[in-house]
């Protein structure tokens, strides 16, 4: 045991722990919104439609749902470090390997570069196949992206389980998931501008060698806790406080030290986490993939004009991810076991999504009136999910937290396609037909449908995971 182990005053490592779980999440949700931000310029290019556009972002949250059940028993099997690692490596790849659908499409229906694919006449036989031919090369190459992300959250959830008390984890959580605010807001002041000085292929490409980056330094720094000659013995009593405590009396316990996807399955805990993640998860994805599109629909922005309105909605969301995750132990510091607090504080963040409500009422006003609604929607979120994603900590033990968030994690991305597919096809229609709806013609008229279910979804989560799990019932293993 070295000095440092032995000094009494208590190391702070996990923090490190935690802020690169930070940056880790930065580095995902950067790479996941490039494609939204130059949505605009790869629609004139290659002649997409909404429904196009759509088809992507579904399939894309299809496969990360899919991946998220496997990516949970990956990183359980692997380990926290290795699987972390192999994740980011694989979605890194993911994010360069979208450079390459440009090349791939004009080779396909022989044209010799970007220009003659603008300029294909819309509507034509022709301009149909350029659009196909591409939308297939992006949903490979945003397969890829969704297999290696997948295994972000399962792995930063248990890597938080592993380095902090329960008591600490959503905000520990809701630190490193402001990542996810901190790429969103990093993105929109640097993908466009690159895409315009260097092309938008070299846009994918810096963004997934950002990837390769951390993963070097997560080799270096992670290790286990127990062998991690920067804890001293003081931190890991301080993070194993609960495994001292006396385990409640309504506990339910099982035989096997590891719990299998049926086993999971029988619990209405999973099914809670699972269908929380199922009626939020999309809501979060269609701010982030469709609002440049909403700008551009509603006000006609392009390119750089978006950056500023993206990055101030991204930027309020830090608040919402930071002290939501800090906001349960108000309840808990007053005698609220840590599900009963987080209950608690989450029904109380269900409500702030309403303000979306009024995005498209109030939005004639100026664009800055629905960026700030949503920016307050979308901070809500980032609260609710900092919380949701810790209920897996309450009740589940260390060993299985990653196979669970991986379960709810693949309901998230249900969800998430039906409402990228959904709104997709609805805004195609919309535009196509005219359609009204409460005083909005067009594509106006679909967003505000898409915002009414955006602002409501919270309170229906609650609610039903309410009744699923009224009260703290943790699940410990033999």
């Amino acid at each position: 045991m070295n000095a440092l182990q032995q000094s009494g005053k208590m190391t702070n490592y996990r923090w490190v722990i935690c802020a690169m779980l930070f940056f880790a999440t930065t580095v995902n949700y950067l790479d996941r919104q490039v494609l939204s931000l130059l949505q605009p310029m790869l629609e004139d290019e290659f002649h997409w439609t909404d429904s196009d556009y759509g088809s992507i972002t579904a399939i894309f949250s299809l496969f990360y749902a899919v991946s998220m059940l496997f990516a949970g028993r990956f990183i359980d099997w692997m380990g926290t470090k290795k699987g972390y690692a192999w994740s980011i490596g694989v979605w890194s790849a993911g994010a360069a390997l979208h450079a390459l659908c440009g090349v791939l499409t004009e080779q396909w229906v022989g044209l010799p570069d970007a220009a003659a694919l603008r300029a294909v006449a819309a509507g034509t036989d022709l301009a149909a196949t350029i659009s196909m031919v591409s939308v297939t090369f992006f949903i490979i190459a945003r397969c890829v992206l969704a297999l290696g992300e997948a295994g972000n959250f399962p792995a930063a959830i248990k890597a938080t389980a592993e380095y902090f008390p329960k008591k600490d984890r959503a905000f520990a959580t809701g630190i490193f998931n402001s990542g996810a605010n901190v790429g969103a807001i990093v993105a929109p002041l640097s993908v466009p501008l690159m895409a315009e000085i260097w092309g938008w292929e070299a846009a994918f490409v810096i963004v997934g060698l950002i990837g390769f980056v951390w993963m070097g330094f997560w080799l270096f720094i992670y290790k286990p806790i127990e062998n991690n000659p920067k804890v001293n013995k003081a931190e890991l009593d301080y993070i194993d406080q609960d495994d001292r405590e006396k385990a409640p009396a309504t506990e339910v316990v099982l035989d096997e030290k590891r719990l299998s996807f049926w086993e999971c399955l029988r619990f209405k805990q999973t099914w809670a986490f699972a269908f929380g993640k199922f009626m939020t998860d999309g809501v979060w994805w269609f701010f982030l993939f469709w609002t440049p599109a909403y700008l551009k629909v509603q006000y006609g922005m392009e390119g750089t004009q978006i950056a500023w309105p993206i990055a101030v909605l991204y930027t309020i969301t830090v608040v919402g991810s930071v002290f939501g995750g800090k906001f349960p132990t108000y309840f808990i510091n007053r005698g609220m076991n840590p599900y009963a607090g987080r209950m608690r504080a989450m029904l109380i963040i269900a409500f702030f999504p309403l303000v979306v409500l009024f995005a498209q009422p109030y939005g004639y006003i100026s664009f800055w009136v629905p960026i700030l609604l949503i920016a307050v929607g979308a901070s809500a979120h980032q609260a609710w999910s900092a919380n949701i994603f810790s209920t897996v900590g309450d009740m589940f033990p260390k060993s299985a937290i990653a196979t669970i968030t991986g379960i709810g994690g693949m309901a998230g991305g249900i969800g998430s396609f039906f409402i990228q597919k959904g709104a997709g096809m609805l805004f195609t229609y919309s535009g196509e037909t005219n359609m009204t709806f409460l005083g909005f013609e067009g594509k106006p008229a679909g967003y505000a449908i898409v915002f009414m279910f955006c602002a409501v979804a919270y309170l229906l989560a609650w609610v039903v995971m309410k009744v699923l799990v009224p009260r703290y019932k943790p699940i410990v293993l033999e």
